[in-house]
């Protein structure tokens, strides 16, 4: 009888599996909007050039790069789900109110640079649909900062969700180029097209360069923190970092397909990720040009939204002001202020007609690849922390990956800086 009971009581196998995945579905977002963003106008551009110059020479990369951030955004979203902070607080409480300054300034200054070129691909983006930028630019920073203004996290969060679905249109896309997958496979699993020169070091860099942010990681955390994850639903988190990471980097690996079968082939030479998908209609057809124009504007349009809100997170988490989309006007005046400024002014600044967009770019570059080892730096030195961490601290298997891939990120994101610089004194 007590078996009985017990069997009456326990749930149905089937009611248990909804739970747990309905459970899942309320944890998930931050890890799969954070990786998704990775793939903005300029990381487009990035692949794409990478696909058009190298055909498929560098995929094998692929698979390193989406190691190292899953180890470096897992952590981000372990250390906001165990000390329920943001990682600009835990910087500012543990390294100083001085050091915290200098660095959110110049975070401050790279992401706006960034914003900028966000808003020039939805221009770029849009004038291929025969829309000027002055009406598609000032529409889209309307939209977005609405969108924010007048939404609740939950359902920003929802609309930015339904956003990286549409990155699905690379893979039909890189299948209207019909590829030989058998070369493009062994591309992917062995380096067989390392070059050991200039160029094709420079575009590895690149490549590696535009997964991993500074930004990500403190978006990634503060998102953990307002979505309310806590350690007890942590392994969730932990599954939505590893889809998004995976997922963003398997665009990636299509759009460099896409151009390398076309472009590459035929010795097309592009300049962005704009150039890539006109010049893509008469050597895959019309639908595989749109349809990649189209994936340029969606993800220009969802990094516009998510560049500016990660970095006023941080700022306003640094300095201690009230910060959250789920706030009102009058709670968190300056999280508002400051989205609304990076917005108006970055949407604003593409459409002066003698901006030096380059020079823009260059300069968010290297300012993004020099603060990257010392956010990395940070923290590894917090997550280390038993103080601050308990029983959540790395483990020394995990350890020795997380420092391993912090110091490759490091020595290449330093050598970017250096073949940006020597690129633009030469």
């Amino acid at each position: 009888m007590e078996t009985q009971a017990a069997a009456l009581r326990s749930p149905h196998p089937w009611k248990r599996r909804w739970s747990g995945v309905l459970l899942f579905l309320a944890v998930v977002g931050p890890g799969i909007i954070t990786a998704n963003v990775d793939n903005d106008a300029g990381g487009i551009t990035t692949y794409s050039l990478a696909g058009a110059q190298f055909g498929t020479g560098l995929l094998w990369a692929l698979i390193p790069i989406t190691v190292a951030l899953i180890v470096i955004q897992e952590m981000s979203a372990r250390m906001g789900a165990t000390t329920g902070k943001g990682l600009a607080s835990l910087i500012r409480e543990n390294f100083g109110v001085k050091v915290t300054f200098y660095l959110m300034t110049a975070l401050l200054i790279t992401d706006f640079g960034n914003t900028i070129s966000e808003f020039a691909g939805v221009a770029a983006s849009m004038e291929l649909f025969g829309v000027s930028k002055f009406i598609a630019v000032p529409a889209a920073a309307f939209l977005i900062w609405i969108l924010v203004l007048r939404g609740t996290y939950r359902l920003v969060e929802k609309v930015f969700l339904v956003a990286c679905l549409f990155y699905v249109v690379y893979p039909i896309s890189c299948y209207l180029a019909h590829p030989d997958w058998m070369p493009v496979l062994r591309s992917t699993l062995l380096p067989v097209g390392i070059t050991v020169n200039g160029p094709y070091l420079g575009m590895l860099i690149g490549v590696v360069g535009t997964t991993i942010a500074p930004w990500m990681q403190f978006y990634i955390q503060s998102s953990v923190v307002e979505k309310g994850i806590r350690q007890d639903r942590y392994w969730m988190s932990r599954w939505d970092v590893i889809v998004g990471c995976i997922t963003t980097d398997v665009v990636a690996f299509f759009i460099i397909v896409a151009c390398a079968v076309t472009l590459n082939v035929h010795h097309v030479t592009i300049r962005d990720a704009a150039d890539a998908a006109r010049s893509l209609e008469p050597l895959a057809g019309r639908y595989a040009s749109l349809l990649f124009a189209f994936g340029l504007l969606n993800a220009s349009l969802f990094s516009a939204a998510i560049l500016p809100l990660a970095t006023v997170y941080y700022v306003c988490e640094a300095f201690g002001w009230e910060a959250g989309i789920d706030k009102k006007w009058h709670e968190a005046r300056s999280f508002y202020g400051m989205y609304s400024v990076m917005v108006i002014l970055g949407a604003g600044t593409v459409l002066w007609p003698h901006l030096p967009l380059i020079t823009v770019m260059f300069v968010s570059q290297v300012v993004n690849g020099m603060l990257l080892p010392f956010v990395l730096i940070f923290m590894l030195l917090l997550i280390n922390r038993k103080d601050l961490m308990g029983n959540q601290v790395n483990g020394p298997v995990f350890n020795i990956i997380a420092w391993m891939s912090s110091a490759v990120m490091i020595v290449l994101t330093l050598a970017l800086v250096a073949t940006s610089l020597g690129l633009k004194l030469g």
